[in-house]
């Protein structure tokens, strides 16, 4: 057996059972592999998209995710979408086949690229191809995105056929460091605040049962939204994205314990969110994620779930919690009535037609009325841009598998195929791909893969015909902005000839065929085109810019 087909077969015993990609010479016989085995291979337009969508798939199936890509410039056009994986820490494995000779005009130094973007590196060797190809899959099943280099040399040498065995994914050691001051932290609070990020995703359970011991409230970063969906003592998203009465909560607190979150700027409002006087605790598997973005007083290294059973199984024991919390009935009502952006108040920014001026319509108006219209069970996956506060904030998602925040590496463009991948892991759930104008026009060719496919896909457009984080950065400075703001496009328009249903929205009146798009049967792809006004900056982003 070839080699290639070697990696093909051993991935598919390990679990991969799609693979997205572009196919040229180097990957032809790897992914042929993959699909006698019984994989299914989504083909990209682009190999850009197809490093999004295995990553989406990844981070909404929960499993890893397998891109296959030609050597060269296949790996290149990857290059962002697989640097997001990477500063994500997405489950993927990268099939990168290598020209190893230095004049080959497809030669690249994979290995240092690799660790360029923060990606691990393994190469597979004629001589133990299988057992190569495991460790890859194994090493990215425990939370890292893994470029695997396949030689073209190596991928046609013949070597002994797959005969496993498959050798289980051994978790992250779960080794405790002592718990103890954490516990003392814990039972001396009177407001205390848990805040989950990325490496908490997989704790729900043993968080809430913790948060319910010792009467804290439930929190998170953006990357974990969805977590605690549907706790009574859930405040939602800490940081820019906070609520009024979630950023009044955290500023009162007495104890804010970070689980897998380094409490960035976005987190913390660039440290303005937590108060001076407050206790801070940071959770890690990592030890050297502690302190990284601020000062902390207390760290304890572990992986999150077994900090947090470590911290329980004290409090089993007899440890006893405070008698007093703020977990009252009162504010328990204040949650309910105040703990989403839906029931806080503002002044629409939209406006009707005039003068020859068309109407556009408030970000949050549209954002409200399709949280009305779209079904409870939703994969929300979110583009980077001045919009994207708008659907992290009015949309709400099930759990921590309906939300796709593509924010890593701050690229515009990434979203659109990483919803393709969300629908391709979640076709139960209706996927929502909310886009900036410039990000849909950079991603617009993978509309092609999500009409070949037929995704029950809803495209949301925020447009506001810029690109609206430049214009609010320095538009107020009297810098020109030619370079950053383009005609008013019909991108309904570009959308239907894409093959997918098409909808200008400029009012809440407008969003009719939406609703009945929704009732079915969904066979195509619906892309709208909200006209979006433009007056005013998002406050997230102007906290951010105070940071530049």
């Amino acid at each position: 057996m070839r080699v290639a087909e070697v990696v093909g077969r051993a991935l598919y015993e390990h679990g991969a059972r799609h693979v997205f990609g572009v196919v040229g010479s180097g990957n032809f016989h790897v992914t042929n592999a993959l699909l006698a085995a019984g994989a299914r291979f989504v083909a990209a337009a682009h190999e850009g998209g197809a490093a999004s969508m295995a990553d989406g798939f990844a981070r909404t199936s929960g499993t890893v995710g397998l891109l296959s890509v030609h050597q060269g410039p296949g790996v290149t056009n990857a290059l962002t979408g697989l640097t997001e994986a990477a500063k994500s820490r997405t489950p993927m494995v990268v099939l990168a086949p290598e020209a190893t000779a230095p004049r080959s005009n497809f030669f690249i130094d994979l290995p240092a690229l690799a660790t360029s973007v923060g990606a691990d590196f393994r190469r597979v060797h004629a001589t133990h191809a299988a057992e190569d190809t495991g460790a890859a899959y194994r090493a990215a099943a425990r939370g890292a995105t893994v470029v695997l280099g396949l030689p073209l040399e190596v991928q046609h040498a013949v070597t002994e056929p797959w005969s496993g065995p498959v050798l289980p994914v051994e978790p992250a050691p779960a080794t405790v460091a002592r718990v103890e001051p954490l516990l003392a932290a814990l039972q001396a609070a009177r407001r205390p605040v848990f805040i989950a990020g990325r490496g908490a995703r997989a704790a729900r359970e043993p968080l809430t049962r913790l948060a319910d011991a010792c009467g804290a409230l439930l929190a998170v970063s953006a990357a974990a939204k969805g977590l605690f969906a549907g706790d009574p003592w859930n405040i939602d998203v800490a940081g820019g994205f906070a609520t009024p009465l979630a950023a009044e909560l955290i500023g009162t607190a007495d104890l804010v314990v970070a689980w897998g979150s380094t409490l960035n700027m976005w987190t913390t409002r660039h440290g303005e969110l937590i108060p001076p006087s407050a206790v801070v605790v940071q959770v890690d598997h990592d030890p050297a994620a502690f302190g990284v973005n601020r000062p902390v007083d207390l760290t304890v290294a572990g992986e999150v779930t077994a900090v947090a059973e470590a911290v329980l199984g004290r409090l089993d024991a007899g440890s006893t919690g405070p008698v007093d919390t703020w977990r009252t009935p009162e504010l328990a009502q204040r949650i309910r009535e105040h703990g989403r952006w839906r029931t806080v108040p503002y002044r629409d920014e939209g406006g009707p037609e005039r003068a020859g001026t068309p109407a556009t319509i408030d970000p949050r108006t549209l954002s409200a009325a399709l949280d009305d219209l779209l079904p409870p069970d939703r994969t929300v996956v979110v583009d980077s841009g001045n919009f994207m506060g708008y659907p992290s904030m009015w949309l709400d998602v099930p759990d921590v598998a309906g939300f796709c925040f593509t924010q890593a590496f701050q690229s515009i463009g990434l979203g659109l195929a990483s919803a393709l991948g969300a629908a391709v892991a979640r076709p139960d759930r209706l996927t929502v791909a909310a886009v900036g104008d410039g990000g849909f026009v950079m991603s617009a060719a993978e509309l092609v893969t999500a009409v070949r496919l037929a995704l029950p896909l809803l495209v949301v457009i925020y447009d506001d015909a810029a690109y609206g984080a430049e214009v609010h950065h320095f538009g107020p400075d009297g810098h020109p902005l030619e370079t950053v703001t383009f005609p008013d496009t019909d991108l309904a328009a570009i959308a239907r000839g894409y093959g997918c249903d098409g909808l200008t929205v400029r009012t809440v009146d407008d969003l009719g065929p939406v609703r009945r798009w929704l009732a079915g049967p969904r066979t195509r792809p619906l892309v709208v085109d909200a006209k979006v006004c433009a007056a005013l900056g998002s406050w997230w982003l102007e906290e951010a810019f105070r940071g530049h």
